[in-house]
């Protein structure tokens, strides 16, 4: 064990007292003598070659001076700065002139990152009719077409242009939220051309340009350092590294070229951003050229899809690629690629097709395929009959309502399928910092000298001091409620000790934390760590202000001398005088850095060395930065000569020169303490991450952090059990998974838990992992480095205010919020829409399979001159499946969320939507349904025929021997009606009784009026099929004309007989499952007690 010993901390925001640390430069036109030996495009020490015809991430700026090699951007990293300065021709010193500068614009192109592909309006479109039942319904509108049935043709091509349109417009939509949330590229910089410093658009940069770097600015392209003043860059976006990372423009790696781009200390990326000094750098590449471009190029060539097969023309012939091309394009089309439900309903609606043409096969053979305009109307409605023309606009809108739903929960669908997939989730990688943590530093410990333990307990804000509480000796005080004993008591009443140590870290800090007067809102500007230090200060009253107050017109404190961080040193001190000393007497020096770099120079004797050791390693272990904080007492006097610190480096040095050294002033230092800085989790992460783990769902953690703070806040939010850490496959490192063939990784009994230094391949490993186990898996996060992996995934989610654009290009989600805790409430409203889908789903079919029953026995029902007579008309088929059930449907769509809908597992997704409860219950209703409208017709038929029977030609026109049929025919479509009603009501929920469905919700004989009301969108929608129903029957020439059908009189006793005995078949049915379930319960538990 011990303490985290790389300590990228103390962020600079005045100019530190040392120089640049900076190669000797040369200029453009002096060939560097490291060079020598390259006209062979060789770099010695290294093997690896710089061709012209390398790819087209290479910075080309022809042949470099005296014959050198053209010039990649992969290497920079390896050259000194005059031999990068010689390959790009500019100088360090005055950069580039503009007229170079425009020819090289012209030739290397604006500085942008082009976005994903699958923003184009065609595209969009493409999405909404990319499934087969929309070509099922096409074929069967251009046969309704054929046949002149204009009524049934426009029908079903108004329900296909509505699912268009309502499709294209919720994804048009997310798609401009999606563009209103791209904020990451830097606008402006600061540019060196011909000696002069301007700010300028930062897409005009080019190769070449010196580009000047401050705290706070944003990286605009890459950059090799040319000179840096303690230097730190924020990386996260494309590392994933939570902790800025120190850079130094000196450092050489000429035989590293492998290096990874997080150690590579003499390079910053863009999108990164400064936290600490400030550097010029020169750019080496812009664009797609950049690494975060090169993400955002393999997420335009990738084709997205699990099942599709990558083309290669150099692989394969140019034959065999044209029949892969064509059969990936057939699988989009049909709908055959994409989430569980799309490709079960494609197919689904595939087997529909060809279940609809066997069944007008078998038509035509009862007619021995005498194929008259009767037979082929009569063939083509049972066809129509069995698919369910208003499942697909159903689906699509009640989609668009759950996104709408989604958007007020602060959740983007930018794709309707994602939000029916991520219900299926059985697995969720989760990036880190600023996803499942808050991607801010807080001082989380501190372990004073004397003993003294203080925890701050649930902040909200890592900038704000007043946000939670503060433990100090196991006694807690409130920042919040004023009516509890103020924090600052507390000093006095814990000792000297306390204060001593809030003064060191507030002094030897240059972060600024204020306050917006107007929001009320605290703002910070500085290295993460120094603001998490000057935030804890300010909890007890004794922040830097405050301390260096002005009382009498004169501060309390003043600045003598700062000795900045340096890595080579790991520690910071300042020394400060009181103004009662004038300066000329005692003055303190307040020092912190890393404990190896105090430990040895601390005023203790070895037996509190080895205690405070040993209580570092305590916090280390909880995945803490461990910071040492100590002070001295030293002469004033000495610093009196080099108090004026001016910002120029030459002064800098000077009065550096005239300060003791620094070996002097940090000798026999008095131990204050230790302080615990970590990225906090998230208030509701692990919240989030227990509902998830109820619902079957397992987390995981993938990371670029290091293992032992992953492994901290897993345990914290609940990922990791501290008794689970003994299993070796819980926590790795990413170089030890990287390490495993897939083989070996599928030979795992289980996928890590936590994953940590990942590089955005091993993010994709995982993912590739987790689809070879049939895993349905989500992956969230927010950096560039995260979108690969994001794209990989069956569902992609990324952060909209702290999310990079590329990250948001490649999701299909975007939580607005950053909330993690958003990610449950999609899965939730996702397990929802797929329920109710099942119930709509059911609803429908059941409608089809009891027409298709009725149409085929129908065909033995003969009229006078040997016809088959229609039991239901073309028209009443297309009213029965468009209108009566669309409705229906989508008010089972609406239906609120099941109690224990996280409470169960996810569903099977090697059985989908059509489980085998559905599949019995959709022919066992759907068979009742059918024989109790033949029991209809027939009644009718059959049981008051005259002298007429079923008349001639009563398929076509009314005439007046047609009036048994069609008293008949309105007898059936009343009864049909009027069953759809109340299976809509049947089909809440699959096994409870519609009079007793929400026994906790509802009790006693009327609980089926609160259970029907309780859906007041269904309920409307039965009311209204209930009331439609008698215009329909009763006005005259729509009855006989367009329905063929008749008023009725006593008919309505059979209807509601039907009625009666349907709803006890259906109960009675609910009540076998029940007590089968009931058995099966019991039995399991007998087992469990064996």
């Amino acid at each position: 064990m011990g303490t985290e010993i790389e300590l990228d901390v103390e962020g600079q925001t005045e100019p530190p007292i040392c120089g640049f640390k900076s190669p000797t430069t040369s200029k453009a036109t002096t060939r560097s003598p490291t060079l020598t030996t390259l006209n062979t495009g060789t770099i010695i020490g290294e093997e690896c070659e710089y061709r012209a015809d390398d790819d087209a991430t290479t910075t080309t700026t022809g042949t470099g001076p005296g014959g050198l090699p053209s010039f990649t951007p992969e290497a920079a990293h390896t050259l000194s700065v005059p031999d990068v300065c010689a390959f790009l021709r500019t100088d360090p010193e005055n950069g580039i002139d503009d007229d170079e500068a425009a020819r090289r614009l012209q030739h290397h192109g604006p500085n942008k990152v082009e976005g994903a592909k699958g923003l184009s309006l065609w595209t969009i479109l493409l999405r909404q009719v990319s499934n087969s039942l929309t070509l099922v319904l096409v074929i069967t509108m251009v046969l309704s077409f054929a046949i002149s049935d204009h009524i049934e043709g426009g029908v079903i091509a108004a329900v296909i242009l509505l699912n268009i349109i309502v499709g294209f417009l919720q994804d048009y939509r997310a798609e401009q939220t999606i563009q209103a949330l791209y904020a990451l590229s830097a606008p402006t910089c600061k540019v060196i051309r011909s000696g002069v410093t301007s700010t300028i658009k930062a897409e005009t940069l080019v190769p070449g340009d010196i580009v000047r770097l401050g705290v706070g600015d944003v990286v605009p392209a890459d950059l090799r350092l040319a000179t840096s003043i303690n230097l730190s860059t924020d990386e996260a976006l494309l590392t994933g590294e939570s902790l800025p990372v120190s850079k130094h423009a000196e450092v050489v790696m000429a035989r590293d070229r492998d290096v990874p781009l997080g150690d590579r200390s003499n390079m910053v990326y863009s999108a990164s951003t400064i936290t600490r000094g400030r550097a010029t750098g020169i750019v080496v590449s812009t664009g797609m050229g950049t690494e975060v471009g090169k993400i955002a190029g393999l997420l335009r060539d990738s084709n997205g899809g699990r099942n599709k097969t990558r083309v290669n023309k150099e692989e394969m012939g140019t034959l065999r690629s044209l029949v892969v091309r064509a059969r990936n394009g057939m699988r989009v089309l049909l709908g055959l690629d994409g989430t569980p439900l799309q490709v079960t309903l494609s197919k689904f609606a595939l087997l529909l097709f060809a279940l609809a043409i066997l069944l007008a096969i078998i038509v035509f053979s009862v007619s021995k395929f005498d194929v008259t305009d009767e037979v082929l109307i009569y063939g083509i409605c049972v066809a129509v009959a069995v698919i369910p023309e208003s499942l697909i606009a159903v689906l699509t809108i009640a989609t668009a309502l759950g996104t709408r739903a989604m958007a007020r929960g602060n959740v983007v669908i930018r794709k309707l399928a994602a939000l029916e997939a991520v219900g299926g989730v059985t697995n969720i990688c989760s990036d880190k910092t600023g996803t499942l943590t808050q991607g801010k530093m807080v001082t989380k410990k501190v372990w004073l000298a004397n003993g003294t333990e203080v925890e701050v307990l649930g902040t909200t804000h890592p900038f704000d001091p007043t946000s939670g509480s503060v433990s100090i000796g196991g006694e807690v005080f409130s920042l919040a409620d004023h009516g509890m004993k103020d924090p600052e008591e507390a000093i006095g009443a814990k000792g000297e000790n306390l204060k001593e140590f809030l003064e060191s870290i507030a002094l030897c800090n240059n972060a600024v934390v204020t306050k917006a007067e107007e929001a009320g809102t605290y703002s910070a500007i500085g290295e993460p760590t120094e603001i998490a230090l000057q935030t804890f200060a300010m909890r007890f009253g004794m922040g830097k202000s405050s301390v260096l107050a002005v009382v009498d017109g004169q501060s309390q404190q003043q600045l003598l001398a700062e000795y900045p961080f340096d890595s080579s040193c790991k520690r910071m001190t300042v020394v400060y005088t009181s103004t009662e000393s004038g300066g000329a007497g005692i003055a303190c020096a307040y020092t912190k850095g890393a404990l190896e770099a105090l430990l040895p120079l601390l005023d203790a004797s070895n037996e509190q060395k080895v205690e405070i050791v040993a209580k570092a390693e305590a916090l280390a272990a909880q995945g803490l930065r461990v910071l040492c904080v100590a002070k001295r007492s030293v002469n004033g006097a000495l610093f009196q000569a080099g108090n004026d610190v001016s910002a120029t480096p030459e002064k800098e040095k000077a009065s550096a020169s005239i300060f003791p050294e620094r070996s002097s002033i940090e000798m026999h230092l008095t131990f204050l303490g230790l302080a615990g800085i970590y990225d906090p989790p998230r208030l509701e992460s692990a919240a989030a991450v227990q509902k998830c783990q109820a619902a079957g769902i397992t987390v995981h953690m993938v990371t670029g952090d290091h293992v032992k703070t992953a492994t901290a806040i897993a345990c914290e939010i609940g990922i990791l059990r501290s008794d689970r850490l003994q299993n070796g496959t819980e926590v790795m490192v990413a170089s030890a998974f990287d390490s495993l063939s897939d083989a070996e990784i599928d030979a795992l009994e289980s996928l890590p838990l936590v994953l940590a230094r990942c590089s955005p391949t091993t993010k994709v490993r995982m993912v590739e992992a987790m689809h070879r186990r049939k895993a349905f898996c989500v992956m969230t996060g927010d950096g560039v480095n995260d979108s690969p992996a994001l794209k990989k995934s069956d569902v992609g989610i990324a952060m909209g205010l702290s999310g990079s654009d590329v990250a948001k290009e490649a999701a299909d989600m975007v939580l607005t919020d950053d909330n993690f805790a958003s990610i449950v409430t999609a899965i939730e409203e996702g397990r929802r829409l797929f329920d109710n889908i099942q119930k709509f789903l059911l609803h429908l079919l059941i409608s089809n399979i009891a027409q298709v029953i009725l149409l085929l026995i129908g065909l033995s029902f003969k009229d006078n001159d040997g016809m088959s007579v229609f039991p239901l008309s073309p028209l009443e088929i297309l009213w029965a499946n468009l209108v009566t059930s669309s409705f229906l449907a989508l008010g089972l769509g609406l239906e609120d969320a099941q109690p224990d809908v996280m409470q169960r597992p996810p569903h099977d997704l090697q059985v989908g939507i059509f489980t085998r409860e559905l599949i019995v219950d959709k022919f066992v209703y759907g068979t009742a349904m059918g024989g109790l409208c033949l029991a209809a017709f027939t009644s009718v038929a059959y049981g008051m025929s005259g002298a007429d029977g079923l008349g001639e030609g009563c398929n076509e026109d009314w005439t007046s021997e047609c009036g048994v049929a069609f008293r008949a025919r309105a007898t059936t479509f009343a009864t049909l009606t009027f069953l759809l009603l109340v299976t809509a009501w049947e089909a809440k929920h699959f096994t409870r009784s519609l009079f007793n469905m929400h026994p906790e919700k509802y009790s006693g004989p009327l609980s089926v009026l609160k259970t029907v009301w309780q859906n007041k969108f269904l309920f409307g929608a039965v009311s209204a099929g209930f009331v439609i129903c008698f215009p329909v029957i009763y006005i005259p020439v729509i009855n006989h004309v367009v329905f063929k059908h008749n008023a009725i009189t006593w008919e309505w006793g059979v209807v509601m007989a039907c009625v009666v005995v349907y709803v006890a078949i259906i109960e009675g049915w609910k009540a076998l499952k029940r007590r089968t379930l009931k058995a099966k319960m019991v039995t399991g538990v007998g087992m469990e007690g064996v």
